[in-house]
């Protein structure tokens, strides 16, 4: 006894496609910009932030893939749709976020290591960051919304929140530049960015394990659910529960649950079947739940 019904969220909905193809547009706008930006003044922090960019517009061309890949309908092959495209999608995200933080830090160590070599303009310097300042701004504003049921739209959001702050980093860089001519600060703004990179990738990594491993979805309760179930009446164990995501803000739980004879003699099931039904989709935003009822006395046969 089951409930099949699948709701729109995350990435597979068209406003939030739309959202990540205006967010991929300002990206790749500003990418660019600070391409010739990094180009024109020598900065490093610049082309880092540039790159970092690089890695955004990347992220986002996946995350609208994967949108497009997941819309498709379930099938006999794919029983459960093409949800889990999204995931793959934000560990491609992840590991671009390392590389790119590993490259960040060589260069910046090979700057500070040879001084001598590195002069930045930093007044044309900050006019370039302020840009890449406002567009990230807008871009976050953009998939605010959206980046709370999506994992691969949060993997794009938290990468245009590390781009935010580390357009302001620049911008602090290029102050100290054209104020005290301290060459030695873009490589330094170069370095801070890299290490703002590792905790994001860390995050998405840990959250898509967290999928891919089948774990409970963060802050759902299963003891919780399992003394409701027993409270309802005509319910006497439970057993076997499982809850997993097919993607954020795509919960699936299953169930073993032995009831009372006369809930199966008197046709009460499919009454009972519907408050538990509910119970999930109320409290935990369970897109997809299925319950077995079993006979009081009736032996589980399946291997554990």
């Amino acid at each position: 006894m089951h409930d099949h019904a699948h709701g729109v969220s995350g990435i597979r909905g068209q406003a939030n496609h739309r959202l990540l193809t205006i967010s991929l547009s300002l990206t790749a706008t500003v990418m660019v910009v600070q391409i010739v930006g990094a180009i024109l003044t020598g900065s490093l922090a610049l082309l880092a932030d540039a790159a970092h960019m690089f890695a955004d517009a990347s992220a986002l061309v996946i995350a609208l893939i994967a949108s497009l890949v997941a819309a498709r309908p379930a099938n006999e092959r794919n029983t459960y749709g093409y949800q889990r495209a999204e995931v793959f999608g934000a560990l491609i995200n992840a590991v671009l976020l390392i590389i790119l933080c590993v490259w960040i830090a060589v260069e910046a160590v090979g700057r500070l290591l040879q001084p001598a070599e590195a002069h930045v303009n930093g007044g044309l310097m900050i006019v370039v960051a302020v840009a890449g300042l406002v567009a990230n701004a807008v871009s976050m504003w953009l998939l605010s919304a959206a980046q709370r049921t999506s994992i691969n739209v949060r993997g794009a959001y938290l990468e245009v929140l590390g781009d935010l702050i580390g357009s302001a980093v620049v911008i602090v860089a290029a102050i100290m530049i054209a104020v005290t001519g301290w060459m030695p600060a873009d490589a330094l703004a170069s370095l801070l960015i890299a290490v703002m990179i590792v905790p994001r990738a860390v995050t998405l990594l840990r959250e898509v394990f967290a999928v891919l491993g089948e774990r409970a979805p963060e802050g759902t309760d299963v003891g919780t659910i399992r003394d409701h179930i027993l409270s309802a009446e005509g319910v006497a164990e439970v057993h076997d529960i499982h809850v997993w995501q097919l993607t954020r803000g795509a919960p699936v739980f299953t169930a073993h649950v032995v009831v009372e004879p006369s809930v199966l003699e008197d046709g009460s099931s499919a009454r009972l079947l519907s408050k538990l039904q509910n119970y999930l989709a109320d409290h935990f935003d369970v897109e997809h739940s299925t319950f077995q009822f079993e006979p009081a006395g009736h032996r589980e046969h399946d291997a554990h």
